[in-house]
């Protein structure tokens, strides 16, 4: 809890002190590697914080493939934010790329908790503006750059993801195939 602590703190003007009673609104569970948090298709109440671990968010493509939109390690939030926020059916899946401790937060506890402590508006509120702009400079460069420039932008601004995520993830991340991942990774150690 510690650690989400500090997380707040250090993206809001919220007081350490104020948020000791936070542990009370969320649940801590543990995934296993590629055990799912969330399934396409169920109902989403909950969001994660990523405090050890690493997760990736997809969907299952008309042809059976799945398509990873989005990762997050820690001290990272995820959800299918849509259906979280609306209640509703989620329109992704959420699964364990490595072995995951998360803080769990249900949207039924998420108001209880802004009731209690309306200052973390604020933080959520950055969160989620930060997580958009994320979103929308990943369409620019996806348009944009060439697949050769895609993947060295995120190998250099993403280093962790390099060491963490399986390359099919990643190739699926940045819209390549696995083998067409391999040929740029060849290419640019040379």
């Amino acid at each position: 809890m510690q650690q989400l602590i500090d997380h707040i703190t250090r993206h809001s003007s919220i007081k350490p002190e104020k948020l000791e009673p936070i542990a009370d609104f969320f649940e801590v569970r543990t995934f296993k590697k590629k055990e799912p948090l969330l399934l396409e298709g169920q109902r989403c109440h909950e969001k994660f914080f990523v405090a050890k671990g690493c997760v990736h968010l997809y969907y299952l493509r008309r042809n059976g493939v799945e398509q990873t939109i989005d990762f997050a390690l820690e001290n990272w939030w995820t959800s299918d934010f849509m259906a979280f926020q609306q209640g509703g059916v989620a329109q992704f899946s959420i699964r364990a790329v490595e072995t995951t401790e998360a803080l769990v937060l249900s949207a039924a506890r998420q108001q209880e908790l802004l009731a209690a402590l309306p200052e973390l508006h604020e933080y959520f509120h950055l969160m989620f503006q930060r997580a958009y702009a994320a979103s929308q400079m990943r369409i620019r460069k996806t348009y944009e750059l060439s697949k050769e420039d895609l993947y060295q932008d995120f190998s250099r601004n993403y280093p962790a993801f390099m060491q963490r995520v399986p390359q099919y993830l990643l190739a699926s991340f940045l819209g390549f195939t696995p083998e067409y991942l391999s040929e740029i990774r060849k290419k640019s150690v040379s």
